[in-house]
């Protein structure tokens, strides 16, 4: 079997948990098939890239990803047996190579653009194309996977055109081999955090999906004495990188400091490394199909704090491995209250949060191994092949 799969990301390139689901999901899948890999963005190793036609150089984004899809369909192989897109950018892409080649076409829904109205103050009308690309991709695939059975609900909600045995749930899944428990608390000094005190950690895009602005609220309340440690980068536009940093500077001036922010994407190996030594994870989501990084904490032995939104309690199994607060978009105040005290209550009791931690672990190794989600990827893509 060739197949030909098409994504924004591609290493050394990722900002998102879209990145790490293809890049861990390609490794499985290339030691059984043949994977040709096409991406968006400048050359790299592994991949074929593809960047906006010149005549687009200056249009809207949206505009410039739906030249370079062309591009990228026009390079696929025609050997190839199977197309597989992942995320609204090459979802385009996708459905005109399975058009060309008369072949299958399996889109993995991330997310979903009808779920995210805010993406209009970073794209303006090219949100329009990007959702408009997103529903003759969903609309046309001859499989949708979808990393949460929450995501499933979404797509049947947003796209009744497709019929429900075309939805595949696949979740995400985690290298429990690499997000390991870290045995050296002192090497998160050189990251700028104590080993001596306890921290909260968030990873994370600066976006409005991801809540930032609400964990930041919240972190008033907690305890005296608490290290808050942000990975937080890639805001989606100025304006809300504006919001966080001057939220960031208050919290830091009434806290007296310990508010650690990494601006730029750490590697995996430093992030490993502050996961494993924080009390907890805290994923502030207001919208998440899944989120990746909640299983990359439990897989370091990480207790989470989470939204109840999405995908999320399918990963988090409240009051056994973390605990889940809820998110209500009509009581904003209630909600960074509740997440608060959801964290206050793990730094109140670490041997709790500690136990919560390796439960999460266990699961991530039991669940949610790469070699388990190739696995059920495959058979989808043989199923269509008969």
């Amino acid at each position: 079997m060739r197949l030909a799969l098409l994504t924004n990301e591609y290493p050394p390139t990722i900002y998102g948990g879209a990145g790490v689901h293809v890049d861990f999901l390609v490794r499985e899948l290339a030691r059984m098939i043949d994977v040709d890999v096409h991406c968006l963005g400048p050359d790299r190793e592994g991949a074929t890239a593809h960047r906006p036609p010149a005549e687009l150089l200056d249009a809207n984004p949206a505009l410039r990803t739906l030249g370079t899809d062309m591009l990228m369909a026009a390079a696929v192989d025609k050997s190839t047996d199977l197309v597989h897109s992942h995320t609204w950018y090459t979802g385009l892409a996708g459905h005109v190579t399975a058009l060309l080649h008369d072949i299958p076409h399996v889109v993995t829904a991330h997310s979903l653009e009808p779920s995210r109205p805010w993406k209009a103050e970073q794209l303006g009308g090219g949100y329009a194309l990007s959702s408009w690309a997103e529903r003759v991709a969903f609309t046309a695939a001859d499989a949708v996977i979808a990393v949460s059975a929450g995501m499933a609900g979404d797509i049947r909600g947003a796209y009744p055109e497709v019929k429900p045995e075309r939805i595949h749930v696949i979740h995400n899944g985690v290298d429990t081999d690499f997000y390991a428990p870290d045995d050296n608390p002192e090497g998160v000094r050189a990251l700028g955090v104590d080993p001596d005190l306890p921290y909260v950690i968030y990873v994370g895009r600066i976006t409005r999906q991801k809540g930032l602005p609400h964990l930041l609220a919240a972190c008033h309340q907690l305890r005296p004495g608490v290290q808050i440690v942000l990975c937080a980068s890639a805001p989606d536009t100025a304006e809300i990188a504006a919001e966080v940093r001057s939220e960031v500077d208050s919290l830091t001036a009434a806290r007296g400091g310990g508010v650690i922010w990494h601006q730029e994407m750490l590697p995996r190996p430093e992030l490993v490394r502050l996961l494993s030594h924080a009390t907890a994870f805290v994923c502030p989501s207001i919208y998440e199909p899944l989120g990746i990084v909640n299983l990359e904490a439990a897989s370091c032995g990480t207790a989470v704090v989470a939204s109840d939104v999405g995908g999320i309690p399918e990963v988090v199994a409240h009051e056994k491995t973390g605990l889940l607060v809820h998110y209500d978009n009509t009581d904003i105040p209630s909600y960074e209250s509740e997440l608060a005290a959801a964290i206050n209550t793990l730094l109140d009791d670490p041997t709790r949060a500690k136990e919560m931690g390796a439960a999460g672990r266990d699961r991530a190794i039991r669940e949610f191994g790469w070699h388990i989600i190739a696995d059920q990827t495959l058979a989808v893509y043989k199923s269509l092949l008969r």
